[in-house]
């Protein structure tokens, strides 16, 4: 689990709380369209989150430009909790010690640190704004002096600081590595990220500070070499599944936030390290993708090497990174995960309600935020220009609607007016009202996105609520109509994945049934299920008496899963007719053990709409073959399987046929 997870689940005292506030209103909840001409990027509330810590000039390994002239380092503060009347009050990671004002984990970090200066870089790159380029050569002066520049552990990055600038390596609640500067990390990868955009932006504005950058940059990268490319070229098993060895903590998503960086610094001059490296992780991360466009995870591509179990939106920026990878490299294979994931994951994910923070491999965690539905517009916009394709254009400013409104609580995420991000949205729609920097920062880089691509901001500003959704369900293994099995409680994380709830065991004979009620198409069926290392078990599927197909599964092999055995979702052989109601299973050997069920209808649907009328409706298909499709009025464009546009038009019924595993927009 990244940094970031993890200091999302902390918890702080109210009596343990720093006294710096700023009274900015939290801003109308109830999401109204913006004006689209207008920029939706307001840089107000990351610049209140920025603080200055002056750290002593004689720290072994640590220094940075221009220290004995500016000793000040400016950073952004963890976290900003809301306050009664309008205000958020800056707060560091972990308890407060009153007595010595430091924090369990500090007040800055260098995970935000690093993406605070992408920000402001990007904003300075876009606007030619000067206090934008001001601070992010600050901010940039500050990440490079996180790294450690001597040792063994050159190349580094210290993750934690206290507010007076000392360091604080290893946290409580403890992050791995342990001191975080003993190993490669997420905050490795982006500070690679940030050293990368920093030098293509100063390279001609500030030469001397872009050399500085340059060296600091190939420092880290001599790390990364040394650390995890090494063994490139080398594979693994994890749960039966090949995967690459050559990932930053076995994670295509830190890796791909490395490959940002690594495709700036390529694209802003001849590098020829920098080229290799970046070839070399993106074809790590390219390896990461699986399934299909009817199995799980559904072309996407997975972020963790180590379980072929999980994916999340946070950090999903692989696809992203694969473009990026594949523009500045001139190799278009590394592009075909990346469109595989845009043209058939994010149709399936948006029509299942949006960027959750788990499927694991059931959609178990359903919270989601800023960094996740980030992650998702900056890899669709990577994808379209890498592609030339207006279809992953349309997808983007569906999925950056989430900020404005359109998102299962109807309620903005991001306020253009303030430039406050929320925290969080919780499956029940209520809203953390805090704003703290990694919200705000991913907030910002959407906004800045949509600015730097205006037919896409107008339309993500304009739609403002969910209207209709259909697509990917779950049905509880415990919510059995009837069964002559066995329902227990396991502990929910297993290492590598996640029970949903409660387990259904059915041994030899015994039977369930499930309701799974009536649709407009046709369902596949996906039952996930534990499997235990060479155990072998078989069950029999049909649905109203039609024979859907049968489960022989054995136990993979662990590999570098965390632990044995694994939990994954299996594709019935047939579909579910939509006019089918009950599904039944029996087991035929061994003990099968059922989370749950995954129906994925043949056509998946969402609609958008805003003030003004604005509507946008997303139609995409599961199917094999083409579908007969009634679609809404507008303006109609359908892309195939790869987000190449086809001739299509409506029949006299107001229906389109959509090819198999393609999507259709209709915007108005």
């Amino acid at each position: 689990m990244s940094t970031s997870a993890q200091r999302r689940a902390r918890t702080v005292g109210l009596a343990a709380l720093a006294t710096l506030a700023l009274a900015v209103p939290l801003g109308v909840t109830t999401a109204v369209a913006a004006p689209a001409s207008a920029p939706v990027t307001n840089l107000s509330h990351l610049d209140f989150l920025l603080d200055e810590a002056t750290p002593p000039q004689d720290v072994d390994g640590h220094s940075t430009y221009r220290q004995a002239e500016e000793p000040a380092l400016v950073m952004p503060w963890t976290y900003a909790d809301a306050r009664d009347g309008g205000t958020f009050e800056r707060v560091g990671g972990g308890p407060l010690d009153p007595e010595t004002g430091y924090w369990g984990q500090g007040a800055y970090n260098a995970d935000d640190i690093t993406r605070a200066a992408v920000v402001y870089i990007r904003h300075f790159e876009q606007t030619g704004d000067d206090d934008s380029r001001d601070k992010a050569y600050e901010l940039l002066r500050s990440v490079a002096y996180f790294q450690t520049t001597d040792g063994p552990d050159a190349g580094n990055v210290v993750l934690w600081m206290q507010p007076d600038g000392t360091f604080n390596p290893s946290p409580e609640p403890v992050e791995l590595p342990d001191p975080s500067d003993s190993g490669p990390s997420y905050w490795l990868a982006r500070t690679l990220w940030a050293l990368g955009e920093g030098y293509a932006a100063f390279k001609d504005e500030d030469p001397a500070f872009a050399a500085f950058l340059d060296d600091r940059f190939d420092l880290s990268l001599d790390a990364l070499n040394r650390q995890i490319l090494s063994t490139y070229g080398r594979w693994t098993a994890s749960d039966g599944k090949r995967v690459p060895t050559w990932l930053i903590t076995n994670g295509a998503d830190a890796s791909a936030e490395a490959v940002l960086g690594l495709a700036a610094r390529v694209e802003a001059g001849s590098d020829r390290p920098a080229a290799t490296a970046l070839r070399q992780l993106a074809t790590g991360i390219a390896a990461m993708s699986d399934g299909s466009d009817r199995e799980w995870p559904y072309d996407a591509v997975l972020p963790w090497a180590e379980s072929p179990a999980i994916w999340h939106a946070w950090g999903s920026q692989m696809p992203a990174a694969l473009a990026a990878a594949s523009v500045v490299l001139k190799d278009r294979s590394l592009a075909r995960p990346a469109i595989a994931d845009a043209s058939t994951f994010t149709p399936t994910l948006l029509t299942a309600g949006g960027p959750d923070n788990g499927w694991n491999p059931s959609p178990v965690d359903r919270v989601q935020i800023a960094y996740g539905a980030d992650s998702r517009v900056q890899s669709l916009l990577g994808v379209a220009e890498a592609t030339g394709s207006d279809g992953f254009e349309a997808l983007a400013a569906m999925q950056a609607a989430w900020f404005f409104g359109a998102n299962h609580a109807g309620q903005r995420m991001y306020d253009p007016a303030t430039g406050v991000t929320y925290d969080g949205l919780q499956p029940d729609g209520t809203v953390n009202r805090n704003s703290g920097a990694e919200s705000t920062i991913h907030g910002l880089l959407t906004a800045l996105a949509l600015d730097a691509n205006p037919d896409v901001k107008r339309q993500a500003v304009a739609l403002t609520e969910v209207t209709d959704r259909e697509g990917l369900s779950w049905i509880e293994a415990e919510d059995a109509v009837s069964t002559t099995g066995k329902i227990s409680t396991p502990e929910s994380w297993t290492g590598e994945s996640s029970w949903s709830g409660d387990k259904l065991t059915l041994s030899r004979g015994e039977t369930a049934v499930f309701d799974v009620g009536t649709a407009a198409s046709d369902r596949w069926i996906e039952p996930v299920v534990w499997s235990e290392v060479g155990e072998r078990t078989s069950s029999s599927w049909t649905g109203d008496r039609a024979r859907l197909g049968t489960l022989q599964l054995t136990g993979p092999r662990q590999g570098i899963s965390p632990t044995p055995g694994a939990m994954h979702p299996h594709t019935l052989q047939k579909a579910t007719p939509r006019s089918s109601e009950e599904l039944r299973v029996q087991s035929t050997r061994g003990d099968l053990q059922l989370d749950g069920i995954l129906v994925r209808p043949f056509v998946s649907r969402l609609v958008l709409e805003g003030d003004g009328g604005a509507r946008t409706e997303l139609v995409h298909s599961a199917a094999r073959s083409p579908q007969k499709v009634r679609v809404g009025a507008g303006d109609l464009a359908v892309y195939d399987d790869r987000g190449r546009e086809v001739r299509a038009k409506k029949d006299r019924f107001g229906a389109v046929t959509l090819p198999a595993g393609g999507f259709a927009i209709v915007e108005r």
